[in-house]
């Protein structure tokens, strides 16, 4: 169960990642040492004594960047500590630095410098999170999820959540939207088919079919950022005519699929995946939700469940 209580972040996670490496002493018997006396400050703790952090948000791993930063470790060293908490007996639990935590283990290392906090379940999953989006790395949708995460795992308003970040509130809110769009669109922005532009501009179309419609144009006609903002406009400026029988008809015997699929738009934003809802004339049905990993399953249990 997660731990509800708010944490800061302390001296912020400048801090936490210190590479002050005058203050690390070497470790030798982690079991003679209070956690009173570890935390705050850097010692070498042995790999074989750090635990992954259950709370990751990062699933992946680029396997050639990690053998750069091995060899890097090889002449080098390890420059920037991880973060680490103590849990129990001459165990610590990772924080931050999970990259770090993996080149070390290719560079063949024995043990890591490492930033020991008291920390609990609550400032771990935030610490990681945060971490996580300030990487240079990633696009659009995956900061919007995390930030998403932030707020949902740690109970923090868009404004406490500017605050956490240095951010301004507007620019939250506008990374939040991007879950609201599609699936086939959200896709797209993960895959940098599209930009953060281009999708804060759909996102002012509310017409669902509409919306596809105007997608599926700027990706096969590659239309910029400004060009798709002029679509947009241009869609939102038309008055819709008067549809004739035929159409209503079409309307009305399409509107049980409509529905549907705003439904299941609806739960694949708020649950950040792909979700399927089969119906049978008979008002029976299913919902299929998709995972990608263990941890993407963990992820979704959790806020199933929550």
């Amino acid at each position: 169960m997660i731990d509800k209580k708010k944490g800061g972040l302390g001296r912020g996670l400048g801090a936490l990642l210190t590479d002050d490496k005058a203050s690390a002493t070497k470790h030798t018997e982690v079991g003679t040492t209070s956690i009173a006396n570890q935390a705050g400050v850097v010692i070498y703790i042995p790999l074989a004594q750090i635990e992954v952090n259950p709370f990751q948000p990062r699933s992946t791993f680029d396997t050639e960047s990690l053998e750069e930063l091995a060899d890097s470790i090889r002449i080098h060293g390890v420059i920037q500590p991880i973060t680490v908490r103590k849990i129990e007996g001459n165990k610590y639990q990772l924080i931050a630095g999970e990259r770090r935590l993996r080149a070390s283990k290719l560079a063949g290392r024995t043990d890591i410098p490492a930033y020991v906090r008291l920390a609990s379940d609550q400032e771990s999953i935030e610490i990681a999170l945060i971490e996580n989006i300030q990487r240079e790395d990633l696009n659009p949708l995956e900061i919007a999820i995390n930030y998403k995460r932030l707020m949902d795992e740690c109970d923090l308003t868009q404004d406490k959540l500017s605050e956490r970040l240095g951010k301004n509130r507007s620019t939250v809110t506008n990374f939040i939207r991007l879950l609201k769009l599609p699936p086939d669109i959200q896709a797209a922005v993960r895959d940098n088919r599209i930009t953060m532009g281009h999708a804060k501009a759909l996102l002012a179309i509310d017409h669902l079919p509409t919306l596809l419609s105007a997608f599926k144009e700027t990706v096969e006609k590659g239309l910029s950022v400004r060009q798709t903002e002029e679509l947009v406009r241009g869609i939102n400026l038309e008055t819709p005519s008067q549809p004739s029988a035929r159409e209503a008809a079409d309307r009305r015997s399409s509107e049980g699929d409509i529905f549907l699929r705003k439904l299941q738009d609806q739960i694949s934003s708020s649950l950040g995946t792909r979700v399927s809802i089969i119906r049978t004339k008979e008002g029976k049905g299913e919902i299929a939700i998709k995972f990608y990993n263990d941890t993407d399953l963990e992820r979704l249990v959790e806020l199933l469940t929550d």
